[in-house]
C-alpha cells in the first residue's frame, strides 16, 4: 500500500510545498520511503529517499525541486523493496521524458519485463513493478507517436489514451497510477476494477484551474483544494500545462470493485472513497458487530468498550452507542511509532507494539472490557493487548474484530503475510480466542462488512474485493503457482532475513 499525488498549479507558481503537504496528509498509507519529482518546461527535478516525509525532504532539498508540475509517492515497506533505488517517482528519458507514481501491484510483472525485453527493447533497473508499469506505459506513448517527427509538438492527447488502453492490455493487478510527462502535463489513471482509490480536485485561480490528483480525498481539505469527484476504474484524466484537463474510459470491460480494506484499516476516517464516507463506514462496521454480539453473548456484563488506537476507534464508537455500553480509552499510543501492520520483520512488529502502547489501568482495573481492533492478521498485536488488559487489572478480556477472519493472501498492494502466518488459518474461532489469550473472541460478518462499506442512502455501485477473507481475487488469473511464490516472497523468515 502507499500513497500518490500529482500536482498542476498555475503559470509562475512553484508546485513542491504543495506535493509536501500532500504527502504529509498521505504518510499513513506509508512511511518507508518517499519522493517527489517536478517539471517546468523543460527539465525535471526529484529527490527520493528512504525515510519519512519530513526527513526525506530538508530545506536544502525543497529549493532545488522547481516548477508548476509535481508528482509525489509515499511507500510502505514489501516484500523485496527495501532498497531506496525502489523509491518512487521513477523516471525515464524516452520517450518525452516520463516520471510515475504507483499505488497497487502488478500480478504479472515477470511477463511485463520478459515483453518490455523482447518487443520494447527496454531492460528496467529494478525487480519493481511500478518500474515496470513505468517502462510498459511509456513503450507504448512511444508506439502511439510511432515516429511521428515533431518533438514534443507531436505528443498528442489520443496518445495518451491509446498508451493507457494497450498498458490496461498488458497490465494485470491493481494500479492506481499519477504521471509526468516533461513539459506537456500530468496523467492519472486507474486499473479497470479501480482496486486501488484515486480521487481528483481543483483551485480556481483567476482564469486558471489548478488539479490535485491524490490517492485520498482528504488531501484536498487539507492543502485547499476543492473536492471534486473520483477517477473512475479504467478511466485516464490528462491536465495539461496549461490547465486544459480531458478524460476518457480507456478500458471496454470495466467492473467497479475496490478493496474494500481501504475502509476497514488503510484509509484516513476523514476520506471519501468513491463516494463512500470511510467514517461512516467504520460506525456502521461497529453497529453491525454490535447486533451480532447482542445475539450471541446474552448478559454480556460488559463493563467498558475500549477501542485499539486509532483504527479501531471509530468502529468501538458505533458498537458502544449502539449496545448503550460505556466507550472508554484505556489505552495510550505513541504517535511516534509507525502501523504495525505495514512493518517489516516479526521482530520489528513486536518491538514496535511494545513501545506503541500503554494502558490507563483504571480503565480496566476489576472490569469485564470488549476490546475492538479493526482486524487480526498475525494475532502477535492482539495477544500484547490482551495481555496488557490483564496486567492492567480487567477480570475478563473480550476482543472483537470489525472485519472477519484474514485468510488468504492479498495479492493487489497489501504486503500481508505467508497463509500459515496468519493466526486464523486453519483454525477455529475457539482456537484463535485461545491463542491470543482472549476470553472470548467475535469477528464480524463478511456480508455485514460489505453492506458497511456499499453504505445505505450514500451514492456507490462498488462491488468489493474481498479476497483476504473469501479467496475470490476479482481479477482473475491469480493461480495457486503464484500465491505459493509471494508467499515464499512475504514470510516473516524471509523478511528477517533480509533486514539482518
Amino acid at each position: 500500500m502507499c500513497g500518490i499525488i500529482g500536482i498542476v498549479r498555475a503559470p509562475g507558481t512553484q508546485v513542491s510545498s504543495s506535493v509536501y503537504d500532500g504527502l504529509i496528509v498521505l504518510q499513513h498509507r506509508g512511511q518507508d520511503a518517499a519522493g517527489i519529482v517536478t517539471s517546468d518546461s523543460d527539465n525535471i527535478c526529484h529527490r527520493r529517499a528512504n525515510g519519512l516525509v519530513r526527513d526525506v525532504f530538508l530545506e536544502r532539498h525543497m529549493g532545488k525541486l522547481v516548477g508548476t508540475m509535481g508528482i509525489g509517492h509515499v511507500r510502505y515497506p514489501t516484500a523485496g523493496s527495501n532498497s531506496s533505488a525502489e523509491a518512487q517517482p521513477f523516471y525515464t528519458n524516452t520517450p518525452f521524458g516520463v516520471s510515475l507514481a504507483h499505488n497497487g501491484n502488478l500480478n504479472n510483472t515477470p511477463d511485463i519485463i520478459s515483453g518490455l525485453l523482447e518487443y520494447d527493447h527496454r531492460r528496467i533497473n529494478t525487480s519493481s513493478d511500478s518500474e515496470a508499469l513505468l517502462n510498459l506505459f511509456a513503450a507504448e506513448i512511444q508506439r502511439s507517436v510511432n515516429g511521428r517527427p515533431g518533438g514534443m509538438d507531436a505528443l498528442e492527447e489520443d496518445d495518451i489514451f491509446r498508451a493507457v488502453e494497450r498498458t490496461h492490455l498488458r497490465a494485470d493487478g491493481s494500479y492506481s497510477v499519477v504521471c509526468l510527462i516533461t513539459g506537456w502535463g500530468m496523467v492519472a489513471f486507474r486499473d479497470p476494477h479501480g482496486i486501488r482509490p484515486l480521487f481528483m480536485g481543483k483551485r480556481e485561480t483567476g482564469i486558471f484551474t489548478e488539479r490535485l490528483i491524490s490517492s485520498e480525498s482528504v488531501v484536498c481539505q487539507s492543502i485547499g483544494f476543492e473536492m471534486d469527484r473520483d477517477i473512475d476504474p479504467g478511466e485516464a484524466v490528462i491536465v495539461k500545462m496549461d490547465g486544459r484537463t480531458i478524460s476518457k474510459a480507456c478500458h471496454p470491460k470495466l467492473a467497479h470493485t475496490p478493496c474494500v480494506f481501504e475502509h476497514v484499516y488503510f484509509a484516513r476516517p476523514d476520506s471519501v472513497i468513491d463516494g463512500i464516507s470511510v467514517h461512516k463506514a467504520r460506525l456502521r462496521m461497529g453497529e453491525s458487530l454490535a447486533k451480532r454480539i447482542a445475539n450471541s453473548l446474552e448478559g454480556h456484563e460488559i463493563d467498558a468498550v475500549i477501542p485499539v488506537p486509532d483504527s479501531g476507534r471509530i468502529a468501538a464508537l458505533g458498537l458502544s452507542s449502539a449496545l448503550g455500553i460505556p466507550y472508554r480509552e484505556g489505552f495510550v499510543k505513541n504517535r511516534y511509532i509507525g502501523r504495525t501492520f505495514i512493518m517489516p520483520g516479526q521482530k520489528m512488529r513486536k518491538d514496535s507494539v511494545r513501545k506503541k502502547l500503554n494502558t490507563i489501568n483504571e480503565e480496566f482495573e476489576g472490569k469485564t472490557v470488549l476490546i475492538v481492533d479493526d482486524s487480526i492478521v498475525r494475532g502477535n498485536t492482539s495477544r500484547r493487548i490482551v495481555q496488557m488488559a490483564r496486567d492492567a487489572g480487567a477480570s475478563r478480556v473480550l476482543f472483537a474484530s470489525s472485519s472477519p477472519p484474514i485468510i488468504h493472501p492479498n495479492v493487489y498492494g497489501i504486503d500481508m503475510p505467508a497463509r500459515k502466518e496468519y493466526v486464523a488459518y486453519g483454525k477455529t474461532n475457539e482456537e484463535i480466542c485461545e491463542s491470543i489469550g482472549a476470553d472470548w473472541l467475535i469477528y464480524q460478518d463478511l456480508e455485514d462488512l460489505v453492506e458497511a462499506c456499499t453504505g445505505a442512502g450514500e451514492n456507490s455501485q462498488a462491488n468489493f474485493d474481498c479476497s483476504c477473507f473469501n479467496g475470490e481475487y476479482v481479477t482473475g488469473g491469480v493461480t495457486e503457482e503464484y500465491l505459493s511464490r509471494i508467499e515464499q516472497i512475504r514470510s516473516d523468515s524471509e523478511k528477517d532475513q533480509a533486514s539482518a
